[in-house]
């Protein structure tokens, strides 16, 4: 069975989506297009590149996550001085080593741009913060001058997934020297099923399965809000998740994936194997749990 599937973003709790692709592998369920933000797009763009839930989970375990971070060099001494290289910056890692890894990988199944990919098969939502507005790669990649068949992978993935603050956003060039910054597509939708899938919209070539790392609606908590950390907190990640929550209306729940995750924080690099283990089996338990209901 084809279907064309939305992965959400969730930082390395998106390990969980290894186990939900074991399960479709079992039940035969393969994907003609994938599309995801941040964590979601390594996911998609190891599926459209031809890796098996296996190999992702072998991709992971023969590298120590924590390599993937590399803070810049500062020229102060003091550790708290050193928080001005990441003002300067807007960042506490560079990203490059991860780019640099995701380049390595994809070339072990061929994948360098997009134009080694089906056309049409992978997409990737990013922010342009220069601009104020979504930014869908390849399709929105004319717009900064930018041939999308000879646009690297690994760096439209790198800039999917530029966690603001925490990785340096990627600057890209309109060719006059102007300068749009790049972060973290789930600064403006975390999760992207509108990419495949309208509201109310009746006839579709094949079904669209969504993955998000997170309760299902009815189950999602109000946030405890009782200082200013809390206050802001609560605040950043309602504008960050507010148009994905009016988007998935209940009939568009009905094809999402919802994995609990919990206990574990988006950007923990250092994740014993227990905790990697327990996060495959909690994506393969509730996809099979979601199959044995789903219907199309």
């Amino acid at each position: 069975m084809k279907v064309d599937g939305v992965f959400a973003g969730g930082g390395v709790r998106a390990l969980a989506f290894v186990g939900a692709l074991n399960t479709l592998e079992k039940r035969g369920i393969e994907f003609e297009r994938v599309a995801g933000t941040s964590a979601g797009a390594i996911t998609a763009a190891f599926i459209t590149s031809g890796f098996t839930s296996g190999e992702i989970f072998d991709l992971f375990e023969e590298i120590d996550l924590k390599q993937l971070l590399d803070p810049r060099r500062s020229m102060f001494p003091f550790p708290f001085l050193r928080w001005l290289t990441m003002y300067r910056k807007i960042g506490l890692y560079k990203g490059t080593e991860f780019e640099k890894w995701l380049v390595e990988v994809l070339k072990r199944k061929g994948v360098s741009t997009f134009g080694d990919l089906p056309e049409g098969s992978l997409k990737m939502v990013a922010s342009d913060i220069t601009n104020g507005r979504f930014v869908v790669l390849p399709d929105d990649l004319p717009k900064y001058g930018r041939i999308p068949e000879k646009f690297s992978v690994a760096r439209a993935i790198r800039m999917s997934c530029s966690i603001p603050f925490f990785f340096e956003p990627v600057k890209i060039y309109d060719g006059q020297v102007k300068a749009s910054y790049i972060v973290d597509g789930g600064v403006l939708s975390n999760f992207p099923m509108w990419v495949f899938k309208k509201r109310n919209q009746k006839r579709l070539t094949r079904p669209v399965l969504g993955f998000r790392l997170s309760p299902e609606l009815e189950e999602t908590q109000p946030r405890k809000i009782k200082n200013a950390m809390q206050f802001t907190y609560a605040m950043v990640e309602t504008m960050r998740t507010a148009h994905d929550q009016r988007y998935i209306s209940r009939d568009l729940a009905k094809d999402i994936v919802f994995i609990p995750v919990q206990g574990v924080k988006t950007t923990d690099f250092a994740l014993t194997d227990d905790q990697k283990n327990s996060l495959i089996e909690l994506g393969e338990n509730y996809t099979e749990t979601f199959l044995k209901k789903w219907s199309n």
